[in-house]
């Protein structure tokens, strides 16, 4: 069933931030949700299938409040509100409590996933965060514990990973100690460097506020007044898994990020994260959140890349499947 619908805003200007250089934003509704989009003066007319239309209508009101508060709206903001119209939601509807301010960015969810992550990092102690790459599981994350410590409500910060990735070992890498694992843990350094100016990442650094560093280091410490971190969870075993969530404080707040299709264990070894999720699924104070294909926020070839390899991985398990 077609529909059509005409909004009219208050402020032609503010309609042309909506709208973008060369209608670029207009265009990425239409191609998104398969509708078609005129402007016209201050009002917008769109036409398509009728859940499309209010798709439609639903992010294109969420961009021009977007653009009222002084931020016009770039690509990015579009898909977001394109993501959360198709789930129900208006990016504006949020609200100011779905956002994290750190002193670089100002972050709202970019999807209902985001939007469902920086939920549980707020209510629970400790959070799982799944999902493939490029959905910002760790970004927001990191600047989560950024704003908190801001705040007052952490004294630090702990990233972790465990050192074990595409086949290889430490012992078997050169230089120092510091040198053989600075390259695992660069992401988290780069989601620091994004939501801090790098003197006072440096200076947190120096005086122990922020600690990165590989998991073996959390054993037989306890982690309290801590906002700690562990990505890549997926390659823990679950002895390193019970080891680090054991490690949790008074006044500390875990999330626990991870990609249960990259795991680089030996064949046949248990990943940590899968037995801690079936373990811990009842327990109080624990929250899941699984992020999907349409949680992807980076370059749009990344989503595309994400449902290649769904859909190859799908194919062979239908072939494994017995008739």
């Amino acid at each position: 069933m077609t529909d059509s619908r005409t909004l009219t805003f208050d402020s032609n200007t503010l309609i042309q931030d909506v709208v973008g250089p060369d209608s670029d934003n207009l265009r990425r509704v239409e191609e998104w949700l398969g509708v078609r989009i005129a402007s016209r003066g201050n009002a917008l007319s769109v036409e398509g299938p009728a859940a499309a239309v209010e798709s439609a209508e639903t992010a294109l009101e969420s961009l021009y409040e977007r653009a009222r508060r002084g931020t016009p709206p770039e690509p990015a903001d579009v898909d977001a509100a394109l993501r959360l119209a198709e789930s129900g939601q208006q990016a504006e509807s949020v609200g100011d409590d779905l956002r994290i301010v750190t002193k670089r960015r100002r972050i709202t969810p970019r999807s209902p996933g985001q939007a469902a992550l920086m939920r549980a990092m707020q209510s629970h102690e400790l959070v799982f965060a799944t999902g493939p790459a490029g959905t910002g599981k760790t970004y927001l994350a990191v600047a989560q514990a950024v704003a908190m410590m801001l705040e007052g409500r952490v004294d630090r910060i702990i990233l972790s990973r465990p050192a074990v990735e595409a086949g290889e070992r430490l012992g078997f890498l050169p230089g120092d100690l510091r040198e053989k694992v600075d390259p695992y843990l660069r992401p988290l350094y780069d989601a620091l460097y994004d939501s801090l100016p790098s003197e006072q990442v440096h200076r947190r650094m120096a005086h122990g506020d922020i600690e990165v560093a590989p998991l073996a280091f959390m054993r037989g410490r306890t982690l309290s007044s801590a906002f700690v971190i562990l990505d890549e969870a997926q390659n823990t075993t679950p002895m390193q898994m019970k080891m680090f969530l054991t490690r949790l404080g008074e006044n500390a707040r875990m999330v626990v990020t991870g990609d249960l299709t990259q795991v680089d264990l030996p064949k046949g070894a248990v990943s940590g994260l899968t037995d801690a999720m079936s373990i811990l699924r009842d327990v109080d104070g624990v929250d899941f959140v699984h992020l999907g294909r349409q949680d992807v926020v980076r370059h749009d070839l990344v989503t595309r890349i994400v449902n290649a390899y769904e859909a190859r991985d799908k194919a062979d398990e239908d072939k494994e499947s017995p008739a």
